[in-house]
Order: C-alpha cells, then structure tokens, then sequence
C-alpha cells in the first residue's frame, strides 16, 4: 500500500473511457475495465534523488459509477480547503535568459502542471529589460492574482520582486528611499521556475534548479520566507538584494558580464577570468552591526535544515520576532556598530547560502534563510594564488571560510 496526504495531490478527476483504452494493454487490464467500468486518477507529488519532485498518477477502478463520483467530488472538496494554493497566477517569461529556454521549457514542462491543478493564468513575455518590473509598477491588476511566477535567472526574480515591492509601497506610501523606513509585505508571493543562468535563488531555497519541481511546489501552495536587504546612498535607494551583495570582485564580475549578456552563461566566465587576471583591490573602511546571537554565524557549522523543508509560513512574524530579539533590556535598539579598515578584493554580505550547482555549497554553507542575519565575507588582500584558492574552494564542499585572509562575521 502507499498513502498520499491530501495536501500533496496534485489534482483528482474522472477517467475517461479514452483515457483507460490508452491505458489498457494486456488481457488483465482489459478485464479489469470489464468488471469496473467506471474509473477516477489521482496525480500526486512523488520525491525523487537530489530534492527533486515528479508527478506521478495512479488510477482506482469502480463497479460503480456514483460511488466513482462520489470520491472525485469529496477528493475536490478536500483540496478546496487548502487556502494556501493559488487559484490564479501572473506569469513572466525571459525568453532570452540562459540559454534562451525559458519559453519552450514553461509551455512544455510548467503549463501542463498548471492546467492539470486548474490554475488560471496571464502569461507574459517580456520584450525587454525591466519589462516586468515596470509592468508590475504601474500596469498590472494584481487584486486578480494569488501569485507571481517569474520563468527565468536570479535577473529575471529580481526584476519581479523590485516591482511587487516598489508597487507595494507606493500602494501604502511608503518613501523607499528612506532606510529606516518600514516596508510593507507583499501580499503576494514570488514564484520562481528555473530558467537563467546559474539560478541561484532557486538552487539555495529549494535544493534543485529543475522546472517540473518547482512547478510542483507553486501548485501545492509551498512557500518559504526570506530576508530582503535594501541599499541606500545618501538617502536614496538603489537595490534590493536576497541573496548575495558583492562589492569588489563579485561586483565587478557582474558589471563587466553585463556587458556581454549576448555570450549567455558563457559571459561570466569571460569576465570572471578578466577581473581576477585585474587583480584589484579597494582600499576602506566596513561598518557592520554584529548580530546578537550566533545562531548562522559562518563558523558555527550548523547547516540550515530547512532549507530543503518548505514552511507553510508568512515572512511578517519572523519580522516582529527579529525585531524583538534586537532590542535590549530596556527597549533601546543595539547600536554597537565595529568598523574594519584595510585593503579588501571582495567584500560580501549573503542573506542566503548562494549555492548553485558550480557551487555546491554556496559562498556561506551556514547562512540561514530568513533569520534576519547576513553573514558578512571579508576578503583581504592577498596573492593571486590565494584569492584563486578562496575561488575555487566555491566549487567543494570543503570549508569555505578557514583562510587566514578572510574574515567572517555574522552580522
């Protein structure tokens, strides 16, 4: 026997006669059908190696037709209870990220699930840069939608969540420019099927960059909070970032990248290659306010479990917890700021593990997801052939952070 909770069926519906011809090959299958005509199929979430999901389908057999209809009515009324599942989704798609597979790889491997869940779409092809985000700014109903799905890179997520949360506080009026201002959460949440590049949010939230699972996640409604962090100059805001903010090398990889995107995932090596053969370093001073616990601190080796373990959960309460947890005794806010001046190659700040499959384990293995916290790497000037020894440590799961050039707090 195996049992599915409800909560992972995809969809239940009644079989049509074409439907059990097609299936039935062998002398069994044809007098199985003779003594039960009737028949309904239940698709279910099946787990696979590597985190990944398939939907899988099996099919029960009745002699009678109402107590058939019976079960597919009672399944449908069972899944109607999940509030947690979209109804209704706004789709993107890059067709010109990665390896420019986003268009054929939703309407082959993605709309089917849809269809079969009974999800309604808007799709969307986007014609340019910012296309979605702009078109989420301004244009868009978004009372129609339950969710936005971005088919797509990390590019691709973030044009959707810079315009789902520049849309959200202009809705609130909220001034994003100031830094202490406090945001408003979306009411929607971000869908994201790997289509891009390196697909790092993807990899590091839900454990694989392949479609058909994340596709499988967004129809049973799983969802899984994050920390977003803003940056500001001079009291004007510039950039969300949910996974890695890189100043130094990673910055200039990104710049220089952009700069030859019609190389596709080629373009990162070439300017990868071209800024550490650069080998610059900038020279300044880093202000950080250090976390009060160390709980995800770079060195503590305790590897984020949930990672891989969706939560059915709302970003809002670990905000206030965050929130109560920085303030002290008497009600004052820590203000303890430490300052770190030298020469620095890279300075980096992970909200997330930044795992990617180049990358096994990421840049922080031990950086938890919406915790609050963002583990600051420094690294100092060094050697080429040290700094080319810190680059490739990215691509094992040995430790990432033991150099003697690097230092690691938790922030």
């Amino acid at each position: 026997s195996y049992s599915v909770e409800v909560c992972e069926i995809v969809a239940v519906r009644k079989t049509e006669d074409d439907d059990q011809d097609a299936a039935q090959t062998g002398k069994h299958q044809k007098k199985t059908k003779q003594l039960y005509p009737f028949a309904f199929t239940v698709s279910y979430v099946r787990r696979t190696q590597q985190h990944q999901w398939r939907c899988s389908e099996v099919t029960f057999h009745c002699d009678n037709q109402a107590l058939c209809e019976e079960w597919v009515q009672v399944t449908n009324e069972q899944l109607s209870l999940l509030t947690n599942r979209p109804k209704s989704l706004l789709v993107y798609i890059n067709p010109f990220g990665g390896k420019r597979r986003g268009k054929r790889i939703y309407e082959q491997k993605v709309a089917p699930m849809f269809r079969l869940a009974g999800i309604a779409t808007t799709v969307i092809v986007t014609e340019r840069a910012n296309h979605a985000e702009d078109h989420l700014k301004t244009e868009a109903n978004l009372d129609k939608y339950d969710g936005v799905v971005c088919v797509g890179g990390d590019g691709m997520f973030s044009e959707v969540l810079h315009g789902l949360v520049a849309r959200t506080q202009n809705d609130h009026g909220v001034d994003q420019n100031q830094p202490d201002a406090e945001l408003v959460p979306c009411s929607l949440r971000i869908g994201i099927i790997p289509a891009g590049s390196t697909d790092c949010i993807c990899f590091a939230t839900v454990g694989t960059n392949d479609p058909v699972t994340s596709a499988l996640h967004i129809v049973v409604g799983d969802s899984q909070p994050m920390d977003v962090c803003s940056v500001h100059h001079n009291d004007v805001f510039l950039r969300y970032s949910v996974s890695l903010l890189g100043y130094g090398f990673y910055g200039d990889v990104l710049s220089d990248s952009e700069r030859n995107r019609w190389l596709g995932p080629a373009r990162y090596d070439l300017a990868g290659v071209k800024t550490f053969l650069s080998h610059n370093y900038y020279e300044g001073t880093v202000s950080f306010l250090p976390a009060e616990d160390d709980v995800g601190n770079p060195r503590d080796k305790l590897q984020f479990s949930l990672i891989f373990q969706v939560q059915h959960l709302s970003a809002q309460p670990l905000i206030k917890r965050h929130a109560q947890q920085r303030v002290g005794g008497e009600g004052k806010a820590s203000s303890d700021w430490n300052e770190i001046h030298g020469k620095f190659i890279a300075i980096n700040a992970a909200n997330m593990s930044c795992a990617c499959p180049r990358s096994p384990k990421g840049l922080s293995p031990f950086a938890h997801l919406a915790d609050g916290n963002a583990d600051l790497i420094l690294v100092r000037n060094c050697s080429r052939l040290d700094f080319f020894k810190h680059l490739l440590r990215h691509t094992n799961k040995d430790d990432q952070v033991d150099f003697p050039f690097q230092l690691c707090p938790d922030i």
